[in-house]
């Protein structure tokens, strides 16, 4: 868990050059691992930019604990970085250890992810690893649409499956996995994620109607102050937020394609500041 709150400090990409940066750690290295490309970058964790082009290289297949560490001391020795580094993984992680694994080996189940990344930098800096929604969870409410947003906020990504994270006051509580709350007798992610918009050819109207009805479940079950709806489709949010019918506001992600990028490197650098 990230012990200090986020949200509840000054919005950092807002203060001016003379002002004093509470953060102790300024720079971490992100690393997004997803099940096609594992992507990276130096991230300024006083505003949430990336300070390096971020670099993309397709995960290994099959997606072994060896195969995807040779990718993480690829792309930090290529950066030539030594420092605090992050990472998101698939899975969930408890205590860096994988609980499961979706669209990677699954040799990674009970594996130590955190060592295993921590063994490939170059001078054994521990990488805190997290779950994928949680980080962009993290970057939604530290620089996103989440920002400066008390009370419960869950994010929820809507792309393969529905990945998820939940915040009270900016604190992440981690592993929440709630793509998989039933839904009609299945896995709402069965009933409701964006590739089974995909699959059948739903109209957005017709797959909106399904997302209304799950994230009224959601609703029911932790009365948030927000929804804030990820993943790629997330970009075409003016063709389907709309017509949902939630009492609880709900805002497209902000940060995109960096949100596992910048959640990762703030997990790491919150983690260093304790």
């Amino acid at each position: 868990m990230i012990a200090r709150p986020l949200g509840c400090e000054p919005d950092a990409s807002r203060r001016t050059s003379g002002e004093t940066v509470s953060t102790q750690v300024e720079r971490a290295f992100g690393i997004d691992i997803g099940g096609t490309g594992i992507k990276g970058a130096l991230v300024d964790t006083t505003t949430g930019t990336l300070l390096t082009p971020r670099t993309k290289i397709s995960t290994p297949h099959p997606a072994t604990p060896e195969a995807v560490a040779a990718v993480v001391s690829e792309m930090l020795t290529a950066a030539h970085w030594t420092g605090l580094v992050g990472a998101t993984f698939p899975a969930v992680i408890q205590h860096g250890v994988a609980r499961s694994a979706a669209n990677v080996d699954k040799s990674w189940i009970g594996t130590d992810v955190d060592a295993t990344f921590t063994r490939a930098t170059a001078d054994g800096t521990e990488v805190i690893v997290l779950n994928d929604a949680d980080a962009a969870g993290i970057a939604e409410a530290r620089f996103g649409a989440a920002r400066g947003v008390a009370g419960v906020v869950i994010l929820l990504t809507f792309g393969t499956g529905i990945g998820s994270a939940l915040l009270y006051n900016g604190t992440l509580v981690p592993n929440t996995e709630l793509g998989h709350l039933e839904l009609d007798g299945h896995d709402a992610e069965k009933r409701a994620a964006a590739s089974v918009k995909d699959d059948t050819g739903m109209s957005y109207k017709q797959w909106a109607k399904r997302v209304n009805e799950y994230l009224t479940h959601v609703e029911h079950l932790f009365t948030p102050d927000l929804f804030v709806v990820g993943g790629g489709i997330s970009k075409d949010a003016d063709k389907w937020v709309p017509l949902l019918t939630l009492a609880t506001p709900v805002k497209p992600a902000e940060l995109l394609n960096d949100a596992g990028i910048v959640g990762a490197a703030m997990a790491a650098a919150e983690r260093r500041g304790e």
